[in-house]
């Protein structure tokens, strides 16, 4: 894939990551996150954000990391997001055209810089995070679903009808 635009970044979750499932069953997390430079006043002698520069970012994640994101992410967490960046123009309910940039995540981590952390390997020999359990359960995503599992290796056939443009 050449041309794409891919970034790395560090900031705070503003809001809580909202989970969904788009229709052929693949989980889609989405979240806010701002990276706020920091700069040292002098007068003060102190750090402090500087807030007229803040980059508010919305981030996709998809499929069994989108579940991950949902279950150990919370607002406020310091986080690391690698992914391809894209914009969009649309025109709001006034006729006002706007351009927005979103993140297609393909990596995300909480920071270990003011935190700890215990990684859990995800699957445990099923390979279905809790949230796709319960979709399964409640006969929304088949067993036959190609995403229903996270099998090391499992190719990407199958439904792609919502899935992102890379």
């Amino acid at each position: 894939m050449s041309g794409e635009t891919i970034l790395t970044l560090v900031g705070n979750l503003v809001d809580e990551v909202e989970l969904r499932f788009v229709p052929n069953g693949a989980a889609v997390a989405k979240f806010r996150m701002a990276s706020t430079p920091r700069k040292f006043n002098r007068d003060t002698n102190s750090w402090e954000d500087d807030k007229e520069k803040s980059l508010f970012l919305t981030v996709s994640v998809w499929r069994q990391q989108a579940e991950h994101c949902a279950e150990t992410l919370t607002k406020g967490m310091r986080v690391v997001v690698q992914g391809q960046l894209s914009q969009r123009s649309y025109e709001d309910r006034e006729g006002v055209k706007r351009t927005v940039y979103e993140v297609t995540a393909e990596e995300v981590a909480p920071s270990l810089r003011n935190a700890t952390a215990k990684v859990t390997k995800a699957g445990g020999g099923q390979g279905k995070g809790a949230y796709q359990q319960a979709r399964q359960a409640q006969g929304v995503v088949s067993a036959e679903d190609p995403w229903a599992s996270s099998a090391s290796g499992q190719s990407r056939a199958g439904g792609w009808n919502d899935d992102p443009p890379f």
